[in-house]
C-alpha cells in the first residue's frame, strides 16, 4: 500500500498539466480569434493541425519512455527534465508578436507545436506511471483518483484566476490586452514548474516492467488489441464532450449571457461571468472524483461509464431550455455543477480503465508496453481536444459569428444563426457525443471478474518471468567463471 503524500504526490503532476490544459481548451481559441487576431478559419485549422500532430507524437514518445532505464525509473524522470520547457513554451504560447499577418500565424503555429510537444514530454510518461506505482487495480484507481482530484483542483485554480490576473495587468498595471494575458501565463507557469519538481521528488516506481519485444512488434499487439480500441472511441468521445462545451463557454458567456449579468444572494450582486462558470465546474469536478472509486467499486466500470453519459445527455439538453435571466442563470450553474460531477467521474474511471488494458495487453502478448497503451489514452484526449476545438470554430465561422477584441465582446450584435450554433454547442451536440460513448462502451470486453482473472494470472506470469531472469543470471555468472 503506497503511503499517501505519494498519492498526494502523483497528484501534483496532473494538477500542474490540468492548469495548462485547461486554459488552453477553454482559452485558447478565444485568445487566438479575440485576441492574438487570427481569422475563425485560421484559428480551426492552427488548432485541428497541430493537435493531431500532438496526438501522433504520443506513441512515439510512450515507446521512447518504455525503453527508458535510470536510476530513477522509466517514467518518473520525464517529470525532472522536462519541467522547465514545458512552463516557458506555455508563456511564449500566450506571447503576441507585433508581426504582420503571416508572421503572427507562422508564430502560432511554431509555438504551439512546441508547447503541444513538451506537454507530450512530460504527461505521458506522467499517465504511464500509474502503471507500475501498484499492481493492485483497486490500489491503481485510487491513485487515479488522486490524479483527478488534483487535476480539477488545479483546473478551478486556473480557471478562477484567470479572468482576475488578465484584469489586474490590464487595468491595475496598465498593460496592453496582449501583454496581460501573456503575464498571466507567466503566472501559472511558475507554479506549474514548482509542482511538476514536487510530483518528482514524491512518487516511486515500484513495478519493474520490461519491454522484451521489438518497436514493430509492440505496435502489432497494440493494434490487435480490441479492449483498446473501443476504449480508444470511448475515451475520445468523453474528451469531445468536454471540449466542445469547454470552448464554448468563452463565446457563450461574451454573446449570449453578455458581460453585465450578475447571480444575486440576498442583496448582494456577484458577476456571473465565464470563468465563474468553469471554475464551479471543476469544484464539482472533485466531487465527481471523490465518488469514483466507490461507484465503480459498486457497479463496474463498464456500466458506471454507460450509466454517466446517460446522465450527461439528460443534463446537456436540460441546459438547452434554460432561459436567458437572474433565475436561469441559477438553473444554468445547477446543470454545470451536475454535469461536472458526472464528468468528475468519468476522468479517473477512463484512465483507470487504461491500466486494465495495460495489464491485458502485458498477459496476452508477454510484454510490458505500459507507456505505449497510456499514450494512447492521451492521444485520444488530444484528438478529441483537436477535433472539438476545431468544430466549435468553424461551426461559429459558417454560421456568421463576428469576431472582436475584448473590449467589444458581447457589444457586437450576432446573428440569430450564430447564437442558436452556441446554444447548440452547449447543449444537444454534447449530448449527441455521450450518445456515441455509450454504444462504443458497450462492446467493452473488460468486466470485473475479467480483470480480476487477468490480475491474477498476470502476477503468475510476473513471478516466473522473474524466476527466469533470475537463473539466467546464475548461468551467464556460472559460464563466465567456469
Amino acid at each position: 500500500m503506497a503511503p499517501l503524500k505519494e498519492k498526494i504526490g502523483y497528484g501534483f503532476g496532473d494538477m500542474a498539466s490540468s492548469m495548462f490544459w485547461k486554459v488552453f481548451s477553454y482559452y485558447l481559441p478565444f485568445f487566438y480569434s479575440n485576441i492574438f487576431g487570427l481569422s475563425l478559419a485560421d484559428a480551426a485549422t492552427l488548432v485541428l493541425v497541430t493537435r493531431i500532430w500532438d496526438g501522433i507524437s504520443d506513441p512515439m514518445m510512450g515507446i521512447v519512455a518504455d525503453r527508458t532505464k535510470t536510476r530513477w525509473g522509466k517514467y518518473r524522470p520525464y517529470l525532472l527534465w522536462v519541467a522547465a520547457p514545458f512552463s516557458i513554451c506555455g508563456i511564449l504560447l500566450f506571447t503576441t508578436p507585433d508581426w504582420a499577418y503571416a508572421g503572427k500565424l507562422i508564430w502560432a503555429y511554431v509555438t504551439y507545436v512546441l508547447m503541444m510537444t513538451v506537454y507530450t514530454g512530460i504527461n505521458v510518461p506522467y499517465g504511464a506511471m500509474l502503471g507500475v506505482v501498484s499492481d493492485n487495480p483497486h490500489e491503481k484507481t485510487v491513485f487515479s483518483s488522486f490524479r483527478m482530484f488534483f487535476a480539477y483542483a488545479g483546473s478551478f485554480i486556473a480557471l478562477a484566476a484567470w479572468e482576475p490576473l488578465c484584469s489586474l495587468f490590464e487595468h491595475h498595471w496598465g498593460f496592453s490586452v496582449q501583454t496581460s494575458w501573456q503575464c498571466a501565463m507567466v503566472v501559472i507557469a511558475a507554479a506549474c514548474f514548482v509542482l511538476f519538481l514536487c510530483c518528482f521528488k514524491l512518487t516511486r516506481e515500484r513495478i519493474k516492467t520490461v519491454s522484451k519485444v521489438s518497436i514493430g512488434s509492440d505496435f502489432k499487439s497494440l493494434l490487435k488489441n480490441r479492449p483498446w480500441w473501443i476504449l480508444i472511441g470511448a475515451a475520445l468521445s468523453y474528451n469531445l464532450f468536454c471540449t466542445v462545451r469547454g470552448a464554448t463557454v468563452a463565446y457563450f458567456f461574451a454573446d449570449v449571457i453578455g458581460g453585465e449579468a450578475h447571480i444575486f444572494i440576498f442583496s448582494i450582486a456577484l458577476l456571473f461571468y465565464s470563468g465563474l462558470f468553469l471554475s464551479i465546474g471543476e469544484v464539482a469536478n472533485m466531487f465527481g472524483v471523490a465518488l469514483t472509486v466507490p461507484i465503480a467499486k459498486t457497479l463496474g466500470k463498464k456500466t458506471t461509464f454507460i450509466m454517466v453519459n446517460a446522465a450527461l445527455i439528460g443534463f446537456s439538453i436540460a441546459f438547452f431550455f434554460v432561459p436567458v435571466s437572474p433565475a436561469g442563470y441559477w438553473w444554468m450553474l445547477l446543470l454545470q455543477i451536475c454535469i461536472s460531477i458526472l464528468t468528475g467521474i468519468m476522468s479517473p474511471l477512463v484512465w483507470s480503465m487504461y491500466a486494465d488494458v495495460s495489464d491485458y495487453s502485458e498477459l496476452e502478448n508477454h510484454t510490458a508496453s505500459t507507456g505505449l497503451i497510456f499514450s494512447s489514452s492521451s492521444m485520444a484526449q488530444k484528438f478529441g481536444g483537436a477535433i472539438g476545438g476545431a468544430a466549435v470554430l468553424w461551426l461559429l465561422d459558417a454560421c456568421g459569428y463576428i469576431t472582436g477584441s475584448t473590449e467589444t465582446a458581447g457589444t457586437v450584435a450576432q446573428s440569430s444563426e450564430a447564437l442558436n450554433c452556441l446554444w447548440m454547442l452547449m447543449t444537444f451536440i454534447p449530448a449527441g457525443v455521450s450518445l456515441l460513448a455509450i454504444i462504443v462502451v458497450s462492446f467493452y470486453p473488460l468486466t470485473t471478474d475479467r480483470v480480476n482473472d487477468i490480475v491474477a494470472r498476470l502476477k503468475e506470469q510476473r513471478l516466473s518471468a522473474s524466476a527466469e531472469a533470475a537463473q539466467d543470471e546464475m548461468t551467464d555468472f556460472a559460464n563466465t567463471n567456469s
